[in-house]
């Protein structure tokens, strides 16, 4: 690989402790969400920080398809969707899944489905999750009044 970026986070204590980026950028409490025993509150997670990662790349993917198809993708939003969970095989592992709601106004089921289907096939977190986690994509389409 050719490195184009590089980011170092630096986390202590946890889902209970603080996650703090190289440049100071990010500076985040975390705090264990109350479902899975934490005390919860105003603090996010990692589901929270990976569902806003793979969102916010999987739609810049997705600009990209477009773009070379020559087609507008208007007010477009990427809704990423994690879950945490039990493992059906290990008796204490934990599993994720995701779900990515694409919502793409004015474009029609097949060049939807198409425009998703590539950006999944392109998206860094995408091939890295493959094969590794259940990822389900779902087009979401202009409501007709």
């Amino acid at each position: 690989m050719k490195t184009l970026y590089k980011t170092t986070v630096t986390t202590t204590g946890g889902r209970n402790g603080q996650a703090t980026s190289e440049d100071g950028v990010l500076d985040i409490e975390l705090r264990m969400p109350k479902e899975l025993g934490g005390q919860g509150g105003d603090y996010t997670n990692p589901e929270q920080l990976f569902a806003a990662g793979y969102s916010s790349c999987f739609g810049s993917a997705l600009e990209l398809v477009a773009k070379s198809h020559k087609v507008d993708l208007g007010d477009f939003s990427i809704t990423g969707i994690v879950e945490i969970g039990q493992a059906e095989e290990e008796d204490k592992a934990l599993d994720l899944a995701v779900t990515l709601d694409c919502y793409i106004p004015g474009v029609d089921v097949d060049t939807g489905e198409k425009l998703v289907n590539q950006a999944h096939e392109i998206c860094p977190y995408s091939r890295a999750t493959r094969d590794n986690i259940d990822v389900t994509l779902n087009l979401m389409l202009e409501e007709e009044e």
